[in-house]
């Protein structure tokens, strides 16, 4: 049986317990600068130069334990605050941080300034001021506040008032309700105008809609429906981008190729057939005579044998002409 000193036993029980009075306990020659706001210590006391020369093990054991116990440090002065916990009794326990004194430095530039435009150039020599409108007015007639635009708006439709101001240098017995009547006429026939010139751009557009009656005839089909929707759609100045959608039509909108869309191979997939392109494009690069394209090649000959013949062609005129002045 080995006998055992007491003197050890206390020695290892002191040591252990230095070991964890460490852990906590950092002493340091000057005191570290803290922001708490930005969780940020600042330790401005010189490192050991002989330990920290050089790569090895020794350098990086040194380094983990300097930052070890600045960490340490920071963690003593967070539980100094004063802390709530949150969400109730059994919630976490939380510190409430100061505001932070040490400015950050960016990660990025500060972004410049976006030049004016010709238009902010031209409001700033003469004074204009940009105002936004408010979308409600106050309507003398109705006494009450109704929207600038649309339907029931302030002022109502000039042509059912009871009454109707003759213009300046209007003629006096001219009936101006008919007048109100015949602009709001021309008004409508105009917005047809623009919508079926809307809907020719569409289809001269590219969009893939076959011609159907755009009229109810009692008796369409589904397809015949659909096709009429999508003419409808895109017959908008966005082509449809902005329409909103009926109940059970498909989140997205029709594209002007009629739903194609371009297809590519996948990258990784059949891997003889592209090993074949590969070799069939070296083969073309490799060699020496140039790729012959046959329908090119005659349409270029045709080209020139119409050229060289348009030219004899107007030779022998200007040589006629030449004839008929000497005579």
């Amino acid at each position: 049986m080995v006998a055992v000193r007491v003197e050890e036993v206390l020695a290892a029980a002191e040591e252990q317990e230095a070991e964890k009075r460490r852990s906590v306990v950092v002493e340091k020659e000057l005191e570290l600068e803290f922001d708490l706001g930005n969780l940020l210590a600042l330790d401005r006391n010189p490192p050991p130069a002989a330990q920290l020369r050089g790569v090895g093990p020794q350098r990086e054991a040194q380094l983990l334990a300097l930052a070890r116990d600045n960490t340490q440090l920071l963690v003593a002065q967070l539980w100094e605050l004063p802390a709530e916990r949150a969400g109730g009794a059994g919630g976490p326990l939380v510190a409430r941080l100061p505001e932070p004194t040490f400015r950050l430095p960016r990660e990025k530039p500060p972004p410049r300034p976006k030049p004016p435009t010709r238009w902010e150039q031209f409001a700033r020599l003469k004074g204009i001021r940009r105002r936004k409108r408010t979308s409600l007015v106050w309507d003398e007639q109705a006494k009450e506040w109704r929207r600038r635009w649309g339907y029931r708006r302030a002022g109502g439709d000039p042509a059912r008032a009871w009454l109707a101001e003759v213009p300046a240098g209007a003629d006096p017995e001219e009936d101006q309700f008919a007048r109100l009547r015949r602009e709001k006429r021309e008004r409508v026939a105009r917005n047809e105008l623009n919508r079926l010139r809307n809907l020719a751009r569409a289809h001269r557009a590219g969009a893939a809609v076959p011609a159907v009656p755009l009229h109810p005839t009692g008796h369409q089909s589904k397809e015949e429906l659909s096709h009429v929707a999508r003419v409808a759609r895109v017959s908008t100045a966005s082509l449809g981008r902005f329409q909103p959608r009926l109940p059970k039509e498909p989140a997205e909108p029709p594209s002007r190729s009629g739903g194609r869309k371009r297809r590519f191979e996948p990258l990784l997939g059949n891997l003889a057939a592209e090993r074949s392109r590969q070799l069939e494009l070296l083969k073309d690069m490799g060699s020496k005579k140039p790729v012959l394209d046959i329908t090119r090649a005659v349409n270029k000959q045709l080209r020139q044998e119409e050229a060289e013949a348009a030219a004899a062609k107007g030779k022998k005129q200007s040589q006629r002409g030449k004839r008929g002045r000497r005579q």
